[in-house]
């Protein structure tokens, strides 16, 4: 196809403005991969030489930093369970259910999830907590959490319910199957596609998640990764770049690794065990 000068020269701009673009935002993500292989703390983009590990192996002989790994991963772990699993019963009453007014429940749910979560909200959940006696314990964090994104995950799983025929449970039904039968054996497998959206998303929030905990856990023992990585600034809060991207790094890999998981399992494909 012959394009004329002024299309010719705006794509040309197109693509070099596009390509600027990408390396803002490529650049970053470089350094990020490069510096932790990195003797020195240097804060531009150039290959490690030598190359060394020696980093790692500091970050490593940090208990508390790698204790931290491990509760973000029970923090993490027990709130997309009792999310996902929460969200998935109830979004599934919700959608099959005929209750008036459960369209404006979910949305005021919603509307007042993003508070719990927030800022605006934690004196309030402190105090509960602290009365609830359970101040400094992995449990006050994935209450809390659960309570902050049950509404949104109910509100992405029933969306995604509704969109499933009911004649799927009814056929089951006709044939014997009891309502929880058809539940498990029918429709959780259609839906299992939108739970590992939740899940997911569920980790990816918890996992990054700081101020929650930060407010709620007082021992060592069990902050999370999200504020154990502070550990790796000097007294002066200046940081220690190689350690702390040495941590990054790592800290960043659960969830890429999660990711790829998904996407090789299930690949976010709409599926399950119904055939029309």
């Amino acid at each position: 196809m012959n394009l004329t000068l002024p299309a010719f020269v705006g794509r040309i701009a197109f693509s070099a403005l596009a390509a600027l673009i990408g390396a803002v935002f490529a650049l970053p993500l470089l350094w990020f991969l490069f510096a932790p292989f990195n003797a020195q703390a240097e804060m531009g983009l150039a290959l490690p030489d030598p190359w060394t590990l020696s980093n790692f192996v500091t970050v490593f002989g940090n208990s508390y930093a790698v204790q931290a790994l491990w509760n973000s991963f029970i923090q993490a772990t027990g709130g997309v369970i009792l999310v996902g699993a929460a969200a998935t019963l109830a979004a599934y009453a919700l959608s099959r259910s005929s209750v008036p007014g459960k369209g404006a429940v979910t949305y005021i749910l919603l509307l007042f999830s993003s508070v719990v979560s927030g800022s605006a909200a934690m004196v309030p959940i402190f105090l509960i907590i602290s009365a609830a006696g359970i101040m400094d314990t992995h449990i006050a964090v994935i209450l809390t959490f659960a309570g902050g994104l049950l509404p949104t995950a109910m509100f992405i799983l029933r969306d995604f319910i509704d969109s499933i025929p009911k004649s799927y449970e009814e056929s089951a039904m006709v044939a014997g199957a009891s309502p929880v039968q058809a539940f498990f054996d029918v429709a959780l497998p259609v839906i299992r596609p939108g739970i590992v959206v939740v899940v997911v998303w569920a980790f990816v929030n918890i996992w990054g998640s700081f101020l929650i905990p930060f407010i709620l856990l007082r021992s060592s023992d069990n902050m999370p990764a999200s504020v154990a990585i502070y550990s790796f600034y000097s007294e002066a809060g200046t940081p220690i770049v190689t350690l702390l991207a040495a941590y990054s790094l790592i800290y960043s890999l659960p969830v890429v690794a999660l990711y790829l998981f998904v996407s090789w399992k299930f690949g976010f494909r709409f599926f399950g065990g119904i055939k029309a």
